[in-house]
Order: structure tokens, then sequence, then C-alpha cells
């Protein structure tokens, strides 16, 4: 759309790339918020307190624009894990997780700067891990990609092998649901086809 621009809030590549893939040219601005400040123990409640604290923080540098903040927690087992605080937590995790099931939380914060409107939704998708052996998760931490995933593993990446199923959104447990994200730009007033990039 003409003069408004898209924000992301957030330095996920992964999150870029979900956008970039469905035609969206964001224009990349990570908040740097500091997410430890934040103690909620209900994860609706704290992924939709960290997406918003995200966008807020970035949105009074733009005056026309749709700025987007996301958050995800694994819920596993009636917890909420962020990012593992290393390799020995990540295989501590995995050897928790393994032929059981978890939920991803993934809150979403849009903040219309011109409008002065912000929307914040969560939504949730079930995840199944696969029964797998003491040598693959010591060799999927080894790659370094879980520990920078919440939940320790990447489902856009190797991660992928170790999940059995999931049952919601696939997009979500990548860190933003684009369906989701369709319906809070639709609920501002907007269509998500306004923010294609020019061909």
């Amino acid at each position: 759309m003409e003069d408004l621009q898209f924000v992301l809030a957030s330095a996920s590549i992964a999150r870029r790339r979900l956008l970039a893939d469905a035609g969206l040219a964001a224009f990349v601005c990570p908040s740097k918020f500091d997410e430890d400040q934040v103690q909620i123990s209900d994860p609706t409640a704290l992924v939709n307190t960290l997406a918003q604290s995200k966008a807020e923080t970035v949105a009074p540098q733009f005056r026309k624009a749709l700025v987007l903040g996301c958050d995800s927690v694994l819920v596993f087992n009636g917890q909420s894990y962020g990012k593992p605080d290393g390799p020995e937590d990540a295989i501590a995790r995995w050897h928790e997780m393994r032929g059981k099931r978890g939920e991803l939380y993934t809150g979403h914060a849009l903040i219309d700067t011109a409008r002065q409107k912000t929307i914040v939704q969560c939504r949730i998708t079930q995840v199944y891990f696969a029964y797998v052996s003491d040598r693959q998760i010591r060799d999927y931490v080894a790659t370094g990609e879980p520990l920078n995933c919440a939940g320790a593993f990447a489902i856009d990446g190797k991660g992928s092998i170790l999940v059995e199923k999931i049952d919601g959104c696939y997009t979500n447990v990548v860190g933003l649901s684009m369906s989701l994200l369709r319906e809070m730009i639709r609920d501002l007033g907007y269509d998500i086809t306004d923010f294609w990039a020019s061909p």
C-alpha cells in the first residue's frame, strides 16, 4: 500500500523468510527488547505481552506503518520454554520431549501507527515429537540450530526430521502464523495483498 510500510520488529531470519515467501516487502527493525524483564506464567499472556512490547518499542520510529512483533514459546508438561540456555539444556529438553507432544504458542502484535490501533492475538499449534535416539539428539544439538529456537527445535530446518507431525498452523511453529497475520491485517481495515512487493 502506498506510503504505508510493513515493519517486522524482529531479527528472526525465519520470520523474515516467511514474509518474503508470501510476497510481503517487510522493513526489518529488530526491537532489542529485554525479554527477561517479563515474568508471566500463563503462556498466552506471556507471548502476547512480549510480542506487544517488541512492537511498541519499534512503533514510535514509524509515522505510517504496520509494525509486527512476535514471540514464541513451547509449552511442555505445563512449563513454558523459550530458547535453551546452552547445549546441555537443549539435550536435556530433547530427552524429555522425544516421543511426546508439546504446544507451540506464538503471540502476534500488530500496530497501525497511522491510526493508533493495536491488535494482539495468539495462535497455538500441537507438535508431536518423534522418539529419536540419543545420538540423533546429540548430533542435532551439535549443529547449533536448536540453541536459537523456542523449544530447542526449528521445524523449517534440520529439526524437521525430529518432528513426527503437527496439528494446526505450520508457519506458527516457524514463528509467525501467516493465516493469523492475514486476519489481523483485515481487522485493521487493510488487505494483505496491499503489502505485496512491486514486481
